[in-house]
């Protein structure tokens, strides 16, 4: 299988267990890593790794998220990846986002929503962004700009991040079409019918299973070593 391999604390477990697979199991998959952490990672777990260019299609992606809602609905971008996760997920057979209990909410907006913009011409893409969110179904229209350490984050395309806490996002599609016409705007964090199943694992080793083309619900349980478990309470 050629796997899209997602970005983020969550992700990163993900990686690790599929290269135990590889390693141990046998499991024959080409990985297309969304940004350069991930592909450092996935060397280093023995993975196989190839181009999205190479690759063409993808049978599935593996991914986290910061926010999910009831319509698997997405906001992702927290890692800093989202414009590589985004082409890769749309070049995707299927999207499968693993997450805890926590990241889902009754409507987008609590965790800020990344846009990546261009560094040229910053301040009249961020006045042009605050236009946007005046006029939109948020409840709030801070803009940050992300930093790390003492300078402006880059992303691996070199390019800056706005986060706008907007506490809650009314009709998600909408703003993601008009934040993408605001030029000097790349791509922003909300993945709007992209996700076709989200698995939720929680600290007791039960795991929820929804399915966004069939609305069905179903529940397993994991027997597993408890020093591995990455959603206990301890964390």
């Amino acid at each position: 299988m050629r796997v899209g391999l997602g970005t983020g604390s969550t992700a990163a477990w993900m990686v690790r267990c599929l290269g135990r697979m590889v390693r141990e199991d046998g499991l024959k998959i080409m990985g297309v890593p969304t940004s350069q952490r991930t592909a450092q990672q996935a060397r280093t777990e023995g993975i196989p790794l190839t181009t999205l260019d190479e690759a063409g299609w993808l049978d599935l992606t593996i991914d986290g998220a910061d926010e999910f809602d009831a319509a698997l609905d997405l906001i992702k971008g927290g890692g800093g990846a989202l414009l590589h996760e985004k082409i890769v997920a749309a070049a995707s057979e299927r999207l499968v986002v693993i997450t805890d209990a926590t990241k889902e909410v009754a409507a987008l907006g609590a965790f800020a929503l990344p846009v990546e913009v261009i560094p040229f011409g910053l301040s009249s893409t961020r006045a042009h962004v605050d236009e946007v969110l005046a006029g939109a179904d948020v409840m709030g229209r801070e803009i940050a700009l992300r930093m790390a350490d003492d300078a402006p984050y880059r992303t691996d395309e070199g390019n800056h991040i706005l986060d706008l806490s907007l506490r809650r996002i009314g009709a998600p599609g909408a703003l993601s079409l008009q934040l993408n016409q605001v030029p000097g705007v790349v791509e922003n964090g909300l993945f709007v019918g992209l996700c076709d199943r989200v698995v939720i694992g929680h600290g007791d080793g039960r795991v929820e299973i929804r399915d966004g083309a069939t609305g069905a619900v179903t529940h397993e349980r994991i027997d597993f070593d408890e020093r591995e478990n990455i959603f206990r309470d301890d964390l």
